[in-house]
């Protein structure tokens, strides 16, 4: 089988004189599904801006067909056949599926779009590649996993054959992923390859054909995927034997931390969200919130973190009224929160590592000197939380922003975890971070619940919900429509239909399991 890419000894050195990509050589072989593996900071996302034109090399070179090629944009990219979704996509809400998948390579007829046309080949495509989609749909009535279908096709639309798929699974439920490789497999029938670059090491056994492995900017090795296991995957990321077994005691949860009651709340488009709606998490318990995104889950955080108001109902923490815009008091009293959203809500990314670590710790005395801060005090905190969370970087003294992003959510949990919170809002905490990394997230979670912090764990990773987690809350449409005080002997399968709404418990079920605590 012959390469349909390769690249030839690719370099790629920062401002700050960290090699990201160290003379790699990386070859994918056409009509493959190829995963590419690593822990954060290992190169990936480079090398694959480097492939789709984003970025280019300081050195090294690029082929097509064998034939050697320079991408200077994604256009060029695009030219050679070479697709990628991004893990964040951004489709345009208001337009259609059509509209969507046509932007900025529209078929004319004179001088207007020939919407027609474009309808009909979008409708073509999807059946073609059994990613069936309304083409008149506007996207912002599509779930998640809908509308990454449509960021595939817009690839399909532009003809590429080779197409890279960041964690593609990230925001996916079983179900929707079971889909999503059902589809990949038909593509790999139809001749297309696929970059799958995923962090679960499972759907990568499950699904790819060969795996290549970075690690410190350079290729470790490239393997027959069945010739190897998950932890065999993980010792070449780290470059060790590594075990990642999570340990944890029976929770033993102490009084109301958080209560909620009669809760209702509108979104930002003004639609009705929550009614009615009540939860509440003990000290010393994990409560996991599951939900497809988009049901309520980022509107639930923003009202505890007093990001949103709320039009009825109480939010009570520690006894006291939770209000809107009155963070700061909520901090002063113990609320730890690491958001879904690292880059514009987690970090000050234009601040280095050290100033990032002691935001909500300048009222802590231990960091002063008489009437002023210490800097040899703040440089000990950061190079000692920098050691803790295995903070990838050349000094503490480096700006947030030159980091991957997975080590910019280590400073994040670095900072939130080390405040001594008596409650805590993780959402999202491991997404788009490497296995060991996220462990550490996942015996650090454990480690706070069992000092008698209070943890809600919004996820849509649904076995680290069902790992981490003591008790859990399914939302659908903004309601909690089942609740399980043990998690014990609950598969994703069966959450992700209390998920999707085909199961759910009535009111009386849900009353009497909280009572039960």
């Amino acid at each position: 089988m012959s390469n349909i890419l390769e690249t030839v000894a690719i370099s790629k050195v920062y401002s700050n004189g960290v090699y990201a990509n160290k003379k790699v050589t990386f070859s994918v072989r056409e009509g493959e599904i190829h995963a590419l593996v690593g822990e954060n900071g290992a190169g990936k996302t480079t090398l694959m801006k480097i492939i789709f034109g984003i970025e280019r090399p300081d050195s090294g070179s690029i082929l097509a067909g064998g034939r050697e090629v320079e991408f200077r944009s994604p256009h060029d990219a695009l030219d050679r056949g070479i697709g990628m979704v991004h893990q964040h996509f951004m489709p345009v809400p208001s337009l259609t599926v059509a509209e969507n998948i046509a932007l900025g390579c529209e078929t004319m007829q004179g001088m207007f779009i020939a919407k027609d046309k474009i309808r009909k080949s979008v409708e073509e495509l999807s059946h073609k590649y059994n990613l069936r989609l309304d083409a008149d749909k506007r996207v912002s009535e599509l779930s998640v996993g809908m509308k990454q279908r449509a960021e595939i096709l817009k690839t399909l639309y532009r003809g590429a054959k080779l197409i890279i798929l960041d964690e593609p699974t990230a925001v996916l439920t079983p179900q929707e992923t079971e889909e999503l490789f059902t589809q990949l497999k038909l593509l790999r029938e139809k001749g297309h390859t696929i970059i799958f670059i995923s962090h679960k090491l499972q759907e990568v056994k499950r699904l790819t054909d060969r795996v290549s492995v970075m690690r410190k900017g350079e290729l470790a090795a490239t393997v027959n995927t069945k010739e190897v296991n998950e932890r065999d995957i993980s010792g070449l990321m780290i470059g060790e034997d590594v075990s990642l077994t999570l340990s944890k005691s029976k929770k033993r949860p102490g009084g109301t931390v958080l209560e909620i009651t009669d809760l209702a709340a509108r979104n930002d488009n003004g639609k009705q969200i929550f009614e009615h709606l009540r939860m509440k998490i003990r000290a010393g318990q994990i409560l996991g919130l599951a939900g497809i995104e988009g049901n309520g889950q980022s509107e639930l955080v923003e009202i505890i973190t007093c990001q949103r108001k709320r039009e009825r109902g109480s939010v009570k923490f520690l006894g006291e009224s939770v209000e809107f815009n009155q963070i700061k008091k909520e901090r002063q009293k113990g609320l730890s929160y690491i958001p879904s959203d690292r880059m514009t809500m987690g970090a000050a990314t234009s601040m280095t590592i050290e100033e990032n670590l002691i935001v909500g710790k300048l009222e802590d005395r231990s960091l002063y000197s008489g009437m002023l801060t210490s800097p040899a005090k703040i440089r000990t905190l950061g190079s000692r939380l920098v050691d803790e969370y295995g903070i990838m970087c050349k000094s503490p003294k480096m700006e947030v922003r030159m980091l991957s992003g997975g080590n910019i959510q280590k400073v994040v949990a670095a900072r939130e975890f080390s405040i001594g919170a008596k409650l805590v809002i993780a959402d999202q905490p491991t997404r788009g971070i490497d296995v060991l990394a996220a462990d550490f997230i996942h015996k650090t979670i454990i480690r706070l619940r069992d000092q008698g912090s209070a943890v809600l764990l919004v996820s849509a990773d649904l076995d680290e919900l069902l790992k981490v987690s003591d008790s859990l809350l399914v939302i659908v449409n903004g309601r909690i429509t089942a609740y399980f005080e043990d998690v014990e002997g609950l598969t994703p399968a069966e959450l992700g239909n209390y998920m999707l709404g085909v199961k759910k418990m009535d009111e009386e079920q849900i009353r009497r399991a909280y009572n039960e605590e």
